[in-house]
């Protein structure tokens, strides 16, 4: 069956950061977890990060990853935005006579889901796949697979990106989402371990080697 996949970029990272799995070729992935169908385009969602304080190569490795995505020839990458203002915050349990909040950087990411959920609506509505096929967790995508499904009569498989115990933290699987789609799978380590890409690659610009930290 001729399938669109459309990847929720951060909400996959979450999933593979805590492993030693984030150098993770999303082609690969979806013939390992979706051997019988036929990938006919990849989405991938994500903004440009902001380096924090404490790591100034985040946004670097960022790009090296984003570089080995661009490999893929059916995967296109569609940007939001990321957000850093500071705001004052409440404390948990402040102290006698002193403040009762502190300022914080809040840092948020905008765009992703919407611009997901556009596409899939949009790519359905051009007959471009007869199974679209979703890496997130999000719960803010029930609307638009509901639709996709009753509307346009197209099934949609839900590959969730959900953390194992293991891994030091605890991540639901969501409910809404599995609800609403015509299937749903976890991504296992198991499936991660068998869709990395290679240590260094080449692309038109010359090699790309994974990251050390990755």
């Amino acid at each position: 069956m001729k399938t669109n996949v459309y990847v929720d970029g951060f909400n996959l990272y979450y999933r593979v950061k805590r492993t030693p799995y984030r150098w993770l070729d999303i082609a690969k992935l979806c013939e390992v977890m979706l051997p019988q169908n036929e990938i006919h385009r990849i989405r991938y969602f994500t903004a440009r990060v902001i380096n924090p304080p404490d790591d100034p190569h985040v946004l670097d490795r960022q790009q090296i990853y984003l570089r080995a995505l661009r490999t893929i020839p059916n995967l296109s990458i569609h940007y939001g935005q990321f957000i850093r203002n500071p705001v004052r915050m409440p404390l948990v349990n402040p102290r006698p006579n002193g403040p009762r909040t502190v300022e914080v950087w809040k840092t948020e990411e905008k765009g992703s889901d919407v611009n997901l959920a556009c596409y899939m609506l949009l790519d359905a509505f051009k007959h471009e796949y007869e199974v679209a096929v979703v890496i997130s967790n999000d719960s803010d995508l029930k609307e638009p697979i509901k639709i996709v499904r009753r509307e346009f009569n197209l099934r949609v498989v839900v590959l969730h990106p959900v953390l194992p115990p293991q891994h030091g933290r605890k991540m639901t699987l969501s409910v809404e989402l599995s609800h609403v789609a015509t299937k749903s799978l976890i991504i296992e380590d198991a499936h991660l371990a068998q869709s990395q890409f290679p240590p260094q690659m080449q692309d038109q610009h010359g090699t790309i080697t994974k990251p050390e930290k990755w």
